[in-house]
């Protein structure tokens, strides 16, 4: 059914609810980190980790949503549960990730988060809400109505912008083969912009990632293309992908082109790759390190 601005807005006040209350729960483990699990996933560790947190942070989520999910005839794709295809029946899908950064989040440090997206059949973001407990910082947007930190407009100023280069990654990009060789174009591209040097920031979940990468300008998060299954899923990407766009900023695959946010052969984006880019420069610029590499 199609939805109203006022549909979106009743919507995203259950989406924020939802994320802070699980955001909460997290919290509320402490420095009591629970048991840790196997799940089949992606080929990388981060990928696999699954704790009961995850499980009890998701169900707190869909118990939260449920009675608007029936009400608006919404689909959901949530990252611990089945995929029941309902996105490719409904008009808008619940897509969450009740604990995005689980391996950080078991280690004990920052990069791990709540996120909510409400996405179009055709894979548009129409909300998008991130959680940090960590720092108990709130992000959220809504289509063409702006991006909100801690519920206030979030504007990005020039002011925020470093002398330096924050490159994001994976940690297991440290070990591929073209770690070096992309590293030292970043830094050439640094020194061309007047940039001292690349800081690298690489222990955090897909979320934090692309926060930090608009918190940390001018910067870049971004995963190459592979055959094996990973990259990361739909529901890393969704609700940044939201608030990318309603900032003005640029989320895409790694040539530059929409992020599949409704994949029907697939919830991974290993195919395409991502980039998420604080600037049109730096974005063209991986886009074709890219293709050269």
């Amino acid at each position: 059914m199609p939805l109203s601005s006022k549909d979106l807005n009743t919507l995203l006040q259950d989406a924020l609810k939802a994320a802070q209350d699980a955001g909460q729960l997290i919290s509320s483990y402490g420095a009591r980190i629970p048991k840790t699990q196997t799940k089949v996933a992606g080929d990388s560790l981060a990928s696999q980790v699954l704790t009961e947190v995850d499980l009890l942070s998701e169900k707190l989520i869909l118990d939260t949503l449920n009675h608007n999910i029936e009400k608006y005839n919404l689909g959901v794709l949530a990252e611990e549960s089945h995929d029941d295809s309902s996105r490719f029946e409904k008009e808008f899908f619940w897509c969450i990730d009740p604990l995005d950064g689980t391996l950080p989040f078991t280690e004990g440090t920052s990069g791990y988060a709540v996120s909510i997206a409400l996405v179009a059949q055709n894979g548009t973001p129409h909300i998008g809400v991130i959680y940090d407990p960590n720092k108990n910082q709130l992000y959220h947007a809504i289509k063409n109505g702006g991006a909100f930190l801690n519920h206030k407009p979030w504007h990005i100023s020039p002011s925020q912008h470093l002398d330096n280069l924050t490159v994001i990654c994976d940690r297991s990009f440290k070990k591929h083969q073209l770690f070096n060789p992309i590293i030292r174009e970043l830094n050439e591209f640094g020194l061309i912009n007047n940039l001292c040097k690349v800081n690298l920031i690489a222990h955090g979940g897909a979320a934090m990632n692309a926060i930090w990468a608009i918190e940390n300008q001018p910067a870049c998060y971004f995963k190459l293309p592979k055959k094996q299954d990973g990259g990361g899923s739909i529901w890393d990407y969704a609700a940044t992908a939201c608030i990318y766009r309603e900032l003005g900023l640029f989320a895409s695959d790694i040539q530059g082109e929409k992020l599949n946010l409704n994949n029907k052969q697939s919830t991974f984006m290993n195919k395409k790759g991502i980039l998420f880019s604080s600037s049109k420069t730096l974005k063209e610029f991986i886009i074709q390190l890219n293709i050269k590499l």
